[in-house]
Order: structure tokens, then C-alpha cells, then sequence
């Protein structure tokens, strides 16, 4: 343990805000990340926290991100919201636009958030659960850059595509999941490769197209497998449609980082569907929520859909959150 330190969550949020506006990007949107990536970390959702900072800062040094974009947020119909997020970053976007779709959810009872021309490279369960905690439903989906084979095709085509729900639950933590439509989120298989450790099967192929467990050749040339085969290639298929055809973004397809070296973030679209349950003619919704982990945990099962990020939660909350001396350093050379 005495190569680790403790941050409370204000303490690394204000790190990583101070790396971010030194390195390009406005106060505001620095802020966003910040919050965003430093509650990731605090949650133990790693390949989303400290470790995507150098492919932020080099996204933004080879001016393939604007960090200094400002969004432009379009009210076009009652339950229906568009932002430009003008080549900047998803997360400011949805910042921009969330006072506006919370009212409107609440009024119509169902809303739309449409963000396209926007980078999203971090955890998408962030951008979700926030409005369960104001007792609203949520789903969202992103789609990604090129890396995963559609089931039955020979080359990459789709992203990792995330979806992520979040919904209220009575007397505890909101139900929240994050799921990548790929058979292993693109950033656990970075850290397998940094870490020398080798996938389970069925995660990937090198770049002949052969089936391998070495995390290296997947990144070398190689690319993903969705998970469940037809399965989840269909619904990365529909986070296709819904976040980048829907929204007006690009395609996991449709963009050029060639002329950008060092370009990690995915130029896409992010789609947002917001409900209010209060709507529905049935009982409390949270209520229901919670009468249905009852019935989960009494058939065995241990472990709902974000225990452990709220496990790892309170622990960091009481405890801190664990970075390494190393790391801790290297960021505090980043912040200057």
C-alpha cells in the first residue's frame, strides 16, 4: 500500500481540471470531464477514469477535438431536443441541453435528446444515472469508432456501441447498467494488452481473422467480436441507426482521423430518451423497481446490474480513491 495514495473525489476532479484547460480545452468543458472521468475512477469503473486521460490530451494536441466547442442546443419539438456539440465533446453537449430535457420529459412525459458532430470517450453509465436519481427513466446509446465484426461478416465495421439504462428504484440505488454491444469493452482490452494478460475466447480476432485470446492482436490489425453473436450484433446494429443515422452524426464509419495522428476519441452521435414514470396509470414506478429486485435476489441472485460500482463507491467515499504514486505523479506533471 505504500506505493498507493488517496484522493477524495474534489481533490482528483480538481486535478484532472486543471490537465484538461492546460491542455486546450475551456473551463467549462474541463469541468465536465473532469466530474465525468473522476466519478468514473471513484466507482472502479477503470478503463473510464485516469486512464483515458492521454488519449483525451492527445485527441485534443492533434486538433481533432475541439475542447473549446461551445454547443448549440435546438428546441424543435415538444419532445424533441438536437445539439450541435460543433466537434466538441458528447458530455458538455448533454450539460448543455439537460435542464431543457428534464422540463420536457416532465411535461410530455417522454423526451428525445439528439447530439450529433460530437466525441464520446468515456463511460456512458455517467450520462445516465444522474436523471434516476431524480426519479426519471433513461437510456442512452453511443456509437463508437470501427473495431468489431458484424456476426457473419469478414471485416470491422460497427464500434463497441454501448447502451446504458438507468431507472429509480424505492429504499436503495438506482438500477443502472452499461454494456458494451462488443464482446469486451475496447478500453479492458487496452488495459489487458498494457497488463500482459490474455482474454477469455470468443472476444476478438488478429488481423488474419483468426480467433485469438492475446489482447495485443486485437489491437495489432485485429478487432471485436459482438457479444452473443446475431445477438448483439443486431442491437450494435440499432445503436447504429438511433445514435449516428437518427442524431445526424457520423457512422462508425463515416470519419477520417488519418490527417490527425494521435486521434483517439470517436467523431459520432449520442441519442438520450428521458421518461417520466409519474406518467403511467400504474402503481409507483420505484416501488415496482424495487418489488422486482426483491424477486431477483429471492430466485439467488447476488449481484444486480452496478452493485459493484456502488460498492466500489462507498468505499472510495470513506477510504479515498486508490491511484497509484506513479500515476498520481504522472498526472500531477500533466496538470503542471
Amino acid at each position: 500500500m505504500s506505493s498507493t495514495q488517496s484522493l477524495s473525489l474534489a481533490e482528483l476532479t480538481a486535478l484532472l481540471q486543471r490537465i484538461f484547460e492546460r491542455h486546450g480545452t475551456s473551463p467549462e468543458v474541463a469541468g465536465v470531464l473532469a466530474d465525468n472521468c473522476a466519478r468514473a475512477q471513484r466507482d472502479g469503473s477503470y478503463s473510464h477514469g485516469v486512464f483515458r486521460i492521454p488519449g483525451y490530451l492527445s485527441s485534443l494536441a492533434s486538433n481533432w477535438v475541439n475542447g473549446q466547442a461551445v454547443p448549440v442546443v435546438e428546441d424543435v419539438a415538444s419532445g424533441f431536443i438536437r445539439v450541435d456539440a460543433a466537434g466538441g465533446f458528447a458530455q458538455p453537449a448533454l450539460a448543455a441541453a439537460r435542464e431543457l430535457l428534464v422540463a420536457k420529459a416532465r411535461s410530455a412525459g417522454i423526451a428525445v435528446l439528439a447530439i450529433r458532430n460530437s466525441h464520446h470517450f468515456a463511460a456512458l453509465w455517467p450520462d445516465v444515472e444522474p436523471f434516476a436519481e431524480e426519479g426519471l427513466v433513461a437510456l442512452s446509446v453511443v456509437n463508437s469508432m470501427t473495431c468489431v465484426v458484424p456476426h457473419g461478416a469478414q471485416k470491422p465495421l460497427f464500434g463497441t456501441n454501448p447502451i446504458a439504462f438507468a431507472a429509480p428504484c424505492a429504499d436503495g440505488n438506482p438500477i443502472v447498467f452499461d454494456l458494451a454491444t462488443s464482446a469486451i469493452a475496447h478500453g479492458d482490452v487496452q488495459i489487458a494488452a498494457r497488463k500482459g494478460h490474455s482474454l477469455p475466447a470468443g472476444m476478438g480476432v488478429d488481423k488474419q481473422g483468426e480467433p485469438t485470446e492475446d489482447p495485443k492482436a486485437i489491437l495489432d490489425g485485429g478487432a471485436l467480436l459482438p457479444f452473443g453473436g446475431h445477438k448483439g450484433s443486431a442491437l450494435s446494429m440499432m445503436v447504429e441507426l438511433l445514435a449516428a443515422a437518427l442524431t445526424g452524426g457520423n457512422f462508425s464509419f463515416e470519419f477520417d482521423w488519418s490527417k490527425h495522428p494521435g486521434a483517439q476519441t470517436p467523431w459520432t452521435g449520442q441519442l438520450l430518451i428521458v421518461i417520466d414514470p409519474s406518467k403511467s396509470g400504474g402503481n409507483s414506478f420505484a416501488q415496482r423497481s424495487a418489488e422486482l429486485v426483491r424477486q431477483m435476489h429471492a430466485v439467488g441472485l447476488e449481484r444486480m446490474p452496478g452493485d459493484r460500482r456502488f460498492i466500489e463507491r462507498a468505499k472510495s467515499l470513506s477510504e479515498g480513491i486508490p491511484l497509484g504514486a506513479e500515476e498520481l505523479a504522472r498526472l500531477r506533471e500533466l496538470a503542471g
